[in-house]
């Protein structure tokens, strides 16, 4: 039997090709596709595929937020970062949130194979590019990420933040979440006294730097 994968990644192009890679494997076939994180959980609870190719910098809902929700509400779909960023925040985030492996996307094309079928044996795949990372953070038991978006802010708070940060009015909001535009400004107000920020230029520098929003090239 196949292994069914849905690629997630903003940038078309990168996508297309990304599928044009993974259906040359004669037992993995793509059977869907998304540009942005609320689209892959859609697309997600539609095939019920093995393995989600994720990409973490996404519009809407990011790559990390994405896989905690995918994670939690369908445990058996492995996810796979493929990202263009090796800081260490995002990586971490990334396995927290239960991603089953983490490559960066200059990896070559057969590690992207290879990570798939890992992870749909239900093992973790860890790319050797980043693999000293991983291992620090175990090994010295490093815990300077605990205060973080994910473990300060509720599910809803850190998808308003992000929304919020990509510019996005209180009604634009409050539209794409299906809630209130008085429920959308209220999460605003417990964000802020959380993260002890007065001002949306500061919540979108700290969303930058948390993963929660698209980086600036």
């Amino acid at each position: 039997m196949n292994i069914k994968v849905v690629v997630a990644d903003d940038h078309a192009i990168v996508r297309h090709g990304l599928i044009r890679l993974i259906q040359s494997e004669d037992d993995i076939e793509v059977v869907g596709q998304a540009e942005n994180g609320l689209a892959v959980l859609q697309v997600v609870r539609e095939y019920q595929p093995d393995v989600v190719v994720m990409d973490i910098s996404m519009p809407q809902l990011n790559g990390i937020e994405a896989t905690r929700q995918i994670t939690s509400e369908m445990p058996n779909v492995k996810v796979i970062a493929l990202s263009m960023h090796s800081a260490k925040r995002f990586i971490i985030e990334m396995f927290r949130a239960g991603a089953y492996g983490y490559l960066l996307k200059d990896c070559a094309s057969n590690e992207l194979a290879e990570a798939i079928h890992v992870v749909s044996d239900g093992k973790k795949y860890v790319s050797p590019a980043i693999s000293d990372i991983v291992v620090e953070n175990y090994v010295l038991e490093n815990n300077q990420f605990e205060y973080s978006a994910s473990s300060i802010l509720t599910q809803r708070e850190r998808e308003v933040l992000q929304l919020l940060s990509e510019g996005k009015t209180t009604k634009q909001i409050a539209l794409s979440l299906f809630i209130s535009p008085k429920t959308v400004e209220a999460h605003r107000l417990r964000v802020m006294g959380k993260l002890h920020i007065d001002s949306v230029a500061r919540l979108t520098k700290y969303a930058i730097q948390e993963g929660l929003t698209l980086l600036e090239s």
